[in-house]
C-alpha cells in the first residue's frame, strides 16, 4: 500500500513533468497548487530577470516577482488559452511594475548607487563574479528598457532569441539587433571602464 502512494506519487510528478506551460497555466486556473508550483519553477527566472529589466532594483524586482505569482495565481481562469502564457505572465509583470513606479512617483531610471556588491550576489547567485557584476551594473545602467529585458531574459534567464521574440511580440530580426546593439555597448562602456 505504502509503495502504490510513492508510485502515484511520482508517476503524478512525470506527468506534471510532460505538462506545458499552456496546460499547466489552465490547470492553475482550475486551483491546482502542483501546476501552479510546477508553472512557477518553469519560469521564475524568465519572469524575474524580465521584472529585472525593468526595475532595476533586486528587492523591487523579487518584491514585484512575489505580486506577479499572486496574481497568476489568482487571475489563471481569466487566461484565454492563446500559446502564450508567458507573454501574458509578462503582461502581469510589466502592469505591476509600472503600478509600482505609479505608486512610488518616481522614474524609471532609478539610480545604482542603491545597490551593493554583497545585494547584487544576493539576488542572483549565479553572479557572484566580479567581472559579472560589472556587467550587469552596466546593463542596468547604460541599456534601455527593450535592450535590459532581451539581454537579461537571454542571460540570466537562458532563454533562446526566438523565444524572447515570440514572448515580447516582437520579430526575431528585432531581437537579433537590439541585442547585438545592447552587447556593443556594454563592450564599449566596460572598455571606457578598463581606460579608466
Amino acid at each position: 500500500m505504502f509503495l502504490m502512494g510513492i508510485f502515484t506519487t511520482l508517476e503524478e510528478a512525470v506527468a506534471y513533468d510532460k505538462l506545458s506551460d499552456e496546460k499547466l497555466l489552465l490547470r492553475v486556473a482550475q486551483g491546482d497548487k502542483e501546476a501552479f508550483q510546477r508553472l512557477y519553477q518553469n519560469t521564475d527566472k524568465t519572469i524575474y530577470g524580465f521584472i529585472l529589466s525593468i526595475l532595476r532594483n533586486p528587492q523591487d524586482a523579487e518584491e514585484i516577482m512575489q505580486e506577479t505569482y499572486l496574481k497568476i495565481w489568482t487571475s489563471a481562469a481569466g487566461y484565454k488559452s492563446q500559446g502564450k502564457p508567458l507573454a501574458w505572465m509578462f503582461t502581469i509583470a510589466r502592469n505591476l511594475c509600472y503600478m509600482k513606479f505609479r505608486d512610488q512617483k518616481r522614474e524609471a531610471d532609478i539610480g545604482l548607487s542603491d545597490l551593493s556588491e554583497g545585494e547584487l550576489g544576493e539576488f542572483c547567485p549565479q553572479i557572484e563574479d566580479a567581472a559579472d557584476k560589472m556587467v550587469l551594473k552596466a546593463a542596468l545602467h547604460i541599456l534601455n528598457e527593450e535592450e535590459r529585458q532581451i539581454v537579461l531574459l537571454h542571460t540570466t534567464a537562458g532563454m533562446k532569441h526566438r523565444e524572447i521574440a515570440a514572448d515580447l511580440e516582437m520579430p526575431l530580426a528585432t531581437v537579433l539587433s537590439k541585442y547585438n546593439r545592447a552587447m556593443k555597448k556594454l563592450q564599449k562602456h566596460l572598455r571606457e571602464e578598463g581606460e579608466h
